[in-house]
């Protein structure tokens, strides 16, 4: 076992960034209630938003653009988990948060789940990283208060339940804030396709070299995850904190190809309401990478020029290297 320490539908609506306000039967429903069901506060740096404008998860009306891919933010606490939709992601990132927990991004493309969460808070990070979309949908629940002007100026598309109340459910078998989940089919009316998912990774052969490997862990200071291949599913199994992940089925999460993305993890200028600094997980620059795929582990390094470019991988030897075609998993872990 080893442990490592240190590119891959039409939209329905349509708008600018900001499509109007509010409408009166929304807001009078979300003052009925939905308002408090809709937003996580108390937790992490959920402290929820007022009445604002309601966003366009839509291209141009004339069809101008690409459509743009989804992106949700998805808790990882224990109490979160198992989660829905992980299974039908493009790539999931996985970043640290306040007190060295994780939180998961999921980006789709390819496939539209029926149902995406528990779905949480944005962070400063995210911006950078959803960058390298053209106008993505951001699905999200709550960000600090002094986040959401940068969340409403940034290049994308924000659907939370102050937007979108109806594309949100809650789950009363959990308790809040783990119980609220997306209906993507209520912002999207079909997935936008794999050219949507300007990553910068490449689907192709294996590069040549790497070491066989069956088990390989990631950790952060307060999560670990942990990807054993399996010969029969021909991915690679997905356990979180010493428990297999799966999905809410009882399916086991696999990923094809698994990315551990060094990187570089600093204060930011934000706190949770405990007062804990947020980390700021820096995706532009470059750095060393490990590649899991075909039960074996490959050096490479990364490189990302700006924040609009994707991330190439390529090998010591400065060929390019390939993922898997199937899900792709980035760990996006301190390198130091």
């Amino acid at each position: 076992m080893a442990t490592v320490g240190t590119e891959r539908g039409a939209p329905r609506r349509r708008g600018g960034r900001r499509a109007g306000a509010l409408s009166a039967a929304l807001l009078a429903t979300l003052l009925a209630g939905g308002l408090a069901a809709g937003c996580t506060s108390g937790g992490s740096g959920d402290d929820g938003r007022g009445p604002r404008e309601s966003p366009a998860a839509t291209r141009d009306a004339d069809g101008q653009g690409p459509p743009p891919v989804l992106a949700v933010k998805i808790d990882n606490a224990p109490e979160a988990r198992p989660q829905s939709g992980l299974d039908a992601a493009d790539v999931v990132y996985v970043e640290q948060v306040e007190g060295g927990l994780s939180r998961l991004m999921a980006v789709y493309a390819t496939r539209l789940p029926e149902s995406v969460g528990p779905v949480r808070s944005a962070r400063e990070s995210d911006l950078e990283l959803l960058r390298q979309f053209d106008e993505p949908l951001l699905a999200f629940s709550g960000a600090q208060s002094k986040l959401l002007p940068l969340i409403d100026e940034a290049p994308l598309t924000p659907v939370d339940p102050e937007s979108e109340a109806g594309a949100f459910t809650r789950d009363p078998a959990r308790a809040a804030p783990h119980n609220l989940y997306l209906r993507p089919d209520r912002v999207l009316d079909g997935p936008p396709g794999e050219g949507a998912a300007t990553t910068g990774l490449r689907e192709g052969p294996a590069p040549s070299g790497g070491t066989p490997e069956d088990e390989v862990t990631v950790r952060f200071p307060a999560a670990r995850f942990t990807f054993t291949w399996s010969d029969a599913d021909g991915r690679w199994q997905v356990s979180m904190d010493g428990s297999p992940a799966t999905t809410r089925d009882g399916d086991r999460l696999t990923a094809a190809t698994v990315v551990v993305q060094d990187v570089t993890v600093r204060r930011s200028g934000f706190r949770d309401f405990l007062g804990n600094n947020t980390p700021y997980t820096e995706t532009v620059g470059s750095g060393k990478a490990t590649v899991l795929r075909d039960g074996r582990a490959y050096p490479a390094s990364w490189s990302r020029p700006a924040p609009e470019d994707g991330t190439s991988l390529v090998s010591p030897e400065g060929d390019p290297v390939n993922v898997a075609p199937g899900p792709v998993w980035v760990l996006l872990h301190s390198a130091r």
